[in-house]
């Protein structure tokens, strides 16, 4: 925000030179960036946050000014005058869409005579970096700066039906804006976006820009003076859809001063009266939500000022300090307590907080004292935070890429893959995206899109993991269920057996003992056949499987590839870790191998033979391995064949063959017996 120093003056004179302003002005939150000379002219360059759009006008400026130096601040009183004729009987105005236009206010000039600005107003433009263009639109951009409310002017000739209607747009409309030079570049409207039309097509992209064929020329002798208030969602995804951006947009995506546009409005009708000559015509036509809602008391503890900012001020002096930012007190006098209503302008202060904030700003944050020195003692990061990081290590080491993904999805990508169905995803009723309005109860949805989008920009060995909440509902008459658990998930195009493995060093990382189980899953985003339930430690870990073919190929997804997903209980992996580790001897025996070949039933799992094998082979039996598995006709229907290799050694001395030979017998008894195995020879 460009301030001039000779046209603050007009407003506010504080006994200290333009540099003192700038940097008081620094210190309560509004940056100085430089300060420029403009032929003579003292220039302040403001950055102002988004939180005051108050600060995008000179006015606002100078009642920051006139609080921080004590000094009153003077505001132009906008007294225009007017003819006998009313501005109903030349225009109408329609506001279709209350909720996107709360507030639009008509006013028409006629007899005007379109020409040079004065040099006053010329250089108070110049001076800010404002080019002139014409008496008319210069007062328009003059009072913006001035106050910080946007304006636009109409040809009221040009207006077809003498009727202004604010309504979305239509399909298939096109308007060529005021930027466009010969207006033979248009931009397409769609539905989502207001516009203010007349009776036939739009003539300016509400709050963005005007349109070209109703715009101000030489020509212009009766105009139609809108001031508005337009809802800042609908503006920012105008300007961002069509790449439009303008001052007025900047404003009314931060928010304008509701109750100031009639003062606003009147005193834009004055100036062009001054510079433009013309008649305004007796009153104007307003349309939108009538009645504004009253701004909520918002309650402040004495108390709390020094236990926030450490320092007493106290009330006599807090008191005066809102009052004179433009907060009313109401209710009862208090010694612990007091309630103000915030001004118009300021609609950022709505809790305790943000008064004592208010406070500190005027009072001088330089005016708190630094305290003792405060002790200095080395951070450590959290059990969790080192757990997290080895799992993301171990993953980042296989080849995974992280993904950081939002926690909204929506009701038909819960359903995609839904570990947990029993408890129905949490809806949030003021989402700001209109679709994805559930929280989601598993990270795989979003891991999918992920993927999905990988694959549609040509990437199709996207391997993806993601450590964050999920958010799910109480379970009934169980309180201690956690409600936002962290899991761990992948999404990955490796095949089942090759992110089983990735799951084993997860969790061989945090814990070599820890013991992972593997039990047949039927939720039915898998394919059959191809999902598992896992235990670690014989708790709940979580589920791995292949993605079903009707999810893959899903209106959703259209994945091209097969995709393998696993997702992890955080918490369980938490409960196993053991991040310091102890030294083991080097084993001092030789080991001595046995390769078996099982011909199994179907059904029976791999977890099965190992628990099988070691139940039978007792603690000699240091490990089985997995080697290979085997279908085919020769094994007959519903049949197939593991080869394993069982790993023996004892830790005081060299085992035999005859004892060793001994336990493969128990093993292979106990797996016919148990199992149902025939042993290939």
């Amino acid at each position: 925000m460009l301030v001039s120093w000779d046209w603050l003056q007009e407003y506010v004179r504080p006994a200290a030179p333009p540099a003192e302003v700038g940097e008081r002005l620094m210190k309560a939150g509004l940056n100085l960036e430089s300060i420029e000379d403009a032929a003579g002219d003292p220039v302040l360059d403001l950055e102002v946050t988004s939180n005051r759009p108050d600060c995008l006008g000179h006015i606002g400026v100078a009642r920051e000014v006139s609080v921080l130096f004590g000094c009153p601040l003077k505001v132009p009183a906008a007294t225009p005058q007017t003819s006998s004729q009313s501005t109903s009987d030349a225009i109408s105005v329609k506001v279709e869409e209350p909720s996107a236009c709360p507030r639009y206010i008509a006013r028409v000039i006629r007899g005007v005579k379109i020409g040079p600005s004065p040099d006053w107003l010329r250089k108070r433009l110049e001076a800010v970096g404002q080019k002139s263009v014409n008496n008319v639109v210069d007062v328009t951009n003059y009072v913006l700066l001035e106050s910080g409310q946007p304006f636009h002017t109409f040809d009221l000739a040009r207006l077809k039906g003498q009727q202004i209607v604010v309504r979305q747009a239509r399909a298939g409309e096109t308007i060529a804006a005021l930027n466009q030079k010969d207006g033979r570049e248009t931009y397409k409207l769609d539905p989502t976006m207001l516009v203010i039309a007349d009776v036939e097509r739009p003539v300016a992209i509400a709050g963005v820009m005007g349109g070209l064929e109703t715009g101000i020329t030489t020509a212009t002798t009766d105009l139609l003076l809108e001031t508005a208030d337009f809802a800042a969602l609908a503006i920012r995804g105008t300007a961002r859809k069509l790449a439009l951006f303008s001052p007025s947009q900047y404003r009314f995506e931060r928010g304008v001063d509701r109750e100031a546009m009639d003062w606003a409005s009147r005193r834009c009708a004055e100036l062009i009266l001054q510079v433009a000559g013309g008649e305004l015509l007796e009153g104007s036509i307003e349309d939108g939500i009538g009645t504004l809602p009253p701004r909520e008391p918002v309650r402040l503890r004495f108390a709390q000022i020094k236990r926030v900012l450490g320092i007493d001020v106290p009330a006599e002096a807090a008191v005066p300090i809102l009052q004179r930012l433009g907060l009313k007190r109401v209710g009862d006098n208090n010694r612990d307590a007091a309630e103000f209503i915030s001004p118009s302008w300021r609609r950022d202060l709505t809790r305790e907080i943000d008064l004592i904030e208010e406070i500190a700003r005027v009072f001088g944050y330089d005016a708190i004292p630094d305290d003792a020195a405060v002790p200095m003692s080395l951070s450590r990061k959290s059990e969790l935070d080192r757990v997290r990081d080895r799992v993301r290590n171990v993953l980042v080491a296989h080849g995974f890429d992280e993904a950081l993904t939002l926690s909204f999805v929506s009701a038909e990508e819960v359903e995609l893959f839904d570990p947990l169905p029993g408890r129905e995803a949490l809806a949030v009723e003021h989402s700001s995206r209109r679709h994805e309005n559930r929280l989601r109860k598993s990270l795989i949805p979003s891991l999918l899109r992920c993927r999905r989008e990988n694959e549609r920009k040509g990437t199709f060995d996207a391997d993806l993991f993601e450590i964050a909440k999920v958010y799910l509902t109480a379970a009934p008459g169980r309180p201690e269920v956690e409600v936002e658990p962290i899991r761990v998930s992948f999404v990955s195009g490796r095949s089942f057996r090759e992110l089983k493995g990735v799951v084993e060093s997860v969790i061989a990382e945090l814990n070599r003992t820890a013991k992972v189980e593997v039990a047949p899953s039927d939720l039915p985003a898998f394919a059959e056949g191809q999902g598992a339930e896992l235990t670690l430690n014989g708790r709940s870990l979580g589920w791995i499987g292949v993605i079903g073919g009707s999810v893959r190929d899903s209106r959703l997804l259209e994945l091209r590839d097969e995709v393998t997903v696993a997702e992890l209980d955080f918490a369980a992996l938490l409960d196993v870790a053991n991040l310091f580790r102890t030294a083991t001897p080097v084993p001092s025996f030789p080991a001595i191998e046995r390769d078996l070949n099982f011909v199994l039933d179907e059904d029976v799992t791999w977890s099965a033979v190992d628990h099988a094998a070691r139940s039978a082979a007792g603690d000699q039996l240091e490990r089985a391995e997995f080697l290979s598995q085997f279908r085919g006709k020769q094994l007959g229907p519903e049949k197939k064949s593991y080869v394993i290799r069982l790993i023996f050694r004892a830790p005081d001395r060299t085992l035999t063959s005859d004892e060793v030979d001994g336990h493969v017998r128990d093993i292979v008894a106990k797996c016919e017996g148990e199992l149902k195995a025939t042993l290939r020879a």
